[in-house]
């Protein structure tokens, strides 16, 4: 009786389907942690629907986590993990440019299928049909920088009018693409900064650079950072007592931007793809209710990470479906052209890729957000998504 039942426990483990791995890489722990976590919770949410509803080709999906902190030397570690250890069937992840920079040839050599959810670095998508490949594995949906910098310079030059504007932008790979962007940017606008600095992370005394932009007959501030340095920046201001707008990238929304600048804070001007709203159409309502349910908490640290990975989950999962394989050149093929619209939080994806082009996001999509009483609100009340 007992190898009989022995027997029948075997037969059911062997009978069980084996679930479907995608990769998590992101920055769990650092600076960038808001990010990360909110976009591993937000991935986390859509592959808990999913599962709920039968998963992906009968099989449940098992999300591989794991924490590169910010570090392109051990992004590069976690991609070799993932691949050889854990041989996963695509990614859903990355938070930081310099990461993804690093780590993107690992997974495109292995034809593994990436969907970028945070990491901005406009040659991220197109760096590889550059070199000759046939196929591109690298998708994204999150603003790149070079959707991201002309919505900054128009909030700074055409809706507000300054025309002396000073920039600030961190040491990293993300700062550095960013500012090249917005020099971009504001050059279409027949202007030059008036100023250019650049910090390390962890910068704790921006005095000069602020004294300098200030004697520059700066008007305006615009920031490609993080949100710690970025709260140094908001605190070193009102000790000067420069009161001058700082408008940026979508990292301004950060809540370690947000709590540790406190009132300093207040004003500060960024592109959004996602903000939480009391009056929100159903389907954001849902996404909000479900997230704050399922991780215990009434605050997503980055909301637009969190979304932005809910979604990609969803458009990546879309694509394993359609392709009802899990090669990555055939989930490659089904991403480029979806035929079935994908319901996310940001928005209804109609056919967002193709062969050329790999950028879910169009200059549409994001609004312009603005720190208010300790959250993000929209700075335009006619940007809010109508029921």
């Amino acid at each position: 009786m007992g190898g009989a039942l022995l027997c029948l426990a075997c037969s059911l483990v062997l009978a069980a389907p084996q679930p479907i791995r995608i990769g998590v890489p992101g920055a769990f722990t650092g600076g960038s942690a808001p990010m990360g976590l909110s976009m591993r919770n937000g991935i986390r949410l859509a592959a808990a629907e999913l599962n709920r509803s039968g998963g992906l080709l009968g099989r449940p999906i098992e999300l591989v986590e794991r924490d590169d902190a910010g570090l392109p030397a051990r992004g590069l570690k976690v991609a070799q993990q993932l691949l050889t250890q854990d041989r996963v069937v695509a990614v859903v992840g990355f938070v930081n440019t310099g990461v993804a920079l690093a780590a993107s040839k690992n997974y495109q050599d292995a034809r593994v299928p990436v969907m970028l959810a945070v990491a901005t670095a406009a040659i991220l998508t197109r760096q590889f049909p550059l070199h000759g490949n046939s196929d591109n594995f690298i998708f994204r949906v999150a603003a790149a920088d070079d959707l991201q910098a002309p919505l900054i310079v128009r909030e700074a030059v055409q809706r507000s009018g300054y025309r002396k504007l000073a920039i600030f932008a961190d040491n990293t790979n993300y700062g550095y693409q960013g500012l090249m962007e917005l020099e971009r940017a504001l050059g279409q606008n027949g202007l030059k900064p008036s100023y250019v600095a650049r910090f390390n992370l962890q910068e704790r005394d921006m005095a000069n650079f602020l004294l300098q932009a200030r004697n520059a007959g700066s008007q305006a501030i615009l920031t490609y950072a993080i949100g710690p340095e970025l709260a140094e920046l908001a605190n070193t201001m009102a000790r000067m007592d420069w009161k001058v707008p700082i408008i940026g990238s979508w990292t301004l929304s950060m809540s370690n931007f947000i709590d540790n600048a406190g009132p300093n804070g207040e004003g500060a001007r960024m592109v959004q793809s996602y903000i939480p709203d009391e009056d929100d159409t159903p389907r954001r309502r849902d996404f909000l209710d479900g997230y704050q349910w399922l991780f215990h908490t009434r605050r997503i640290p980055s909301p637009p990470s969190a979304a932005q990975g809910y979604d990609g989950m969803k458009l990546m999962a879309e694509a394993i479906r359609q392709a009802g394989s899990l090669d990555g050149a055939a989930i490659v093929r089904a991403l480029e052209n979806l035929k079935q619209p994908v319901a996310g939080v940001i928005t209804t994806y109609k056919q967002p890729f193709s062969q050329t082009d790999h950028e879910a996001l169009e200059l549409s999509v994001p609004v312009i957000g603005k720190v208010e009483r300790g959250r993000v609100v929209y700075a335009y009340p006619a940007d809010k998504p109508r029921r």
